[in-house]
């Protein structure tokens, strides 16, 4: 594992906006939401990424949820975050794992707009970023940086929030205003209680593409676990059965239309 600290601009010393949150997304991770979306992202990623040991970039990626396990089926990986705290507790997953699996992940503190600096120029095989452009004002100069950090032939993998059903979260749960005002939206505060911006298929596909990232596909992220509530007693293959069913959903008409987040799978030209 390589551990890059610090580079020549000052960049490790700004402020670490999301570390009072770091605690809450790696939780996050551990609830049936958060083990469906890892789940059904992965699945999606072997559909599409080139076999091991090919170079793959996590951008935003955290605490390594979605990448570490990559790492671990021979993938180097490099996982690119502006918050040290987020990569603190990448590294301490990394430290307790397997250290073949720790010796194929580099991490880098840097944001989606300064990774391609901070990494020297470097382009990847495969170029994730999955929860992150919800969080960017402007999405059209960091889908540039995203399709910038991918090879030639390189696939570039985005999950983004779906504009078109953000009434349908908090019509489950009830909040009945909420969701009438959701239906013109283009913006939610989120479970972590961030302000969040959402997109549509079409006009991110459009985005990537002036980029020079062609749409190979799309599929919905978490339909049925978002917003619901468990049964008191849950059998013990529940966990098993929700991601398959979720997995099957987020490849059919309409219910990966409805579906909280959707992943854009593009090629870079």
């Amino acid at each position: 594992m390589e551990w890059r600290t610090q580079d020549e601009n000052g960049l490790m010393a700004e402020p670490d906006t999301w570390a009072p949150l770091a605690d809450r997304f790696v939780d996050g991770y551990g609830t049936l939401r958060g083990r469906v979306r890892t789940y059904v992202i992965d699945a999606h990623l072997r559909a599409h990424l080139p076999p091991p040991p090919a170079s793959l970039i996590d951008v935003g990626g955290g605490a390594g949820d979605q990448s570490i396990p990559l790492a671990a089926r021979g993938y180097e990986v490099t996982i690119a975050d502006p918050s040290q705290a987020m990569l603190d507790r990448a590294a301490a997953r990394l430290a307790s794992g397997p250290a073949p699996t720790a010796s194929r992940v580099r991490l880098v503190r840097a944001g989606a707009e300064n990774a391609a600096w901070a990494l020297g120029g470097r382009r990847f095989d495969g170029v994730l970023c999955h929860g992150v452009i919800m969080y960017v004002d402007d999405p059209r100069p960091f889908t540039y940086a995203l399709a910038g950090l991918a090879e030639s032939g390189g696939i570039v993998s985005l999950v983004a929030k779906n504009a078109a059903c953000l009434a349908v979260q908090p019509a489950l749960q009830g909040r009945w205003a909420d969701a009438l005002t959701a239906f013109d939206a283009g913006r939610q505060v989120n479970g972590l209680g961030l302000d969040s911006r959402a997109d549509t298929v079409d006009g991110l596909t459009a985005l990537l593409a002036e980029a020079g990232v062609d749409q190979v596909t799309w599929y919905g992220v978490r339909l049925f676990t978002d917003g619901w509530t468990p049964p008191v007693a849950d059998p013990p293959d529940s966990d098993d059965h929700a991601c398959l069913v979720e997995l099957e959903a987020s490849r059919r008409d309409p219910y990966r239309q409805l579906s909280r987040l959707f992943h854009l799978v593009g090629v870079r030209r």
